[in-house]
């Protein structure tokens, strides 16, 4: 496997595995170790400490949008706060996105009904944080094409990143050097302050 086989296998099987129940699902399974496992792979030319999770849900739900993040455990070792690398799979299942995004599920406890508004206000000061970066990594904005209150936060969340057609996918060098562009950014981010302001 590799990693934008993996990657390509949770865009295309997701829909279907949704219909059986998560327990034991071998795409379950796919998402939370197989996949980490060829990211973990991916990872291995950039130096550093990092933690790789992958997400299809929890208990007996699938998750709205799976996800498969990269962790500096020095910054968080959740998505639910902080801020890491991750890619996200959104509703329409034709596209993956690969977002350096703040943790939704702290804000929102924090937050209560200005999260939203407040993870929007800092995304676009994180932005201006690594302006730098814009040329290379432009996606500042997405869509995971699905209501709720973790997809709509994980949209707001977002900073900046790239998005892939399933034809991209097979572009392993591509992967791998956005990959490693997106670890710059999060390093970057981090030695400029993180989140504080």
């Amino acid at each position: 496997m590799s990693l934008g086989y993996a990657l390509r296998r949770i865009v295309e099987e997701y829909p279907l595995a949704k219909l059986e129940p998560p327990a034991g699902h071998v795409l379950a399974t796919v998402i939370r170790k197989g996949a980490p496992d060829e990211l973990r792979r991916a990872l291995e030319p950039v130096k550093g400490t990092f933690l790789v999770k992958g997400s299809p849900g929890r208990g007996t739900r699938w998750a709205a949008v799976p996800w498969l993040a990269v962790f500096d455990p020095s910054v968080t070792t959740s998505a639910t706060r902080g801020y890491y690398l991750v890619y996200l799979f959104p509703a329409d299942r034709e596209r993956v996105h690969l977002s350096l995004a703040q943790g939704t599920v702290a804000a929102l406890r924090d937050y209560g009904p200005r999260a939203l508004d407040h993870l929007r206000a800092s995304g676009d000061r994180l932005r201006e944080r690594l302006s730098d970066f814009a040329e290379r990594l432009p996606f500042t904005s997405l869509s995971l094409g699905t209501a709720g209150e973790l997809p709509e936060g994980y949209e707001v969340a977002h900073i900046l990143g790239l998005s892939y057609g399933l034809d991209d996918l097979g572009d392993e060098a591509r992967l791998r050097a956005d990959l490693a562009l997106g670890i710059e950014a999060y390093r970057a981010l981090k030695a400029r302050g993180g989140l504080a302001f």
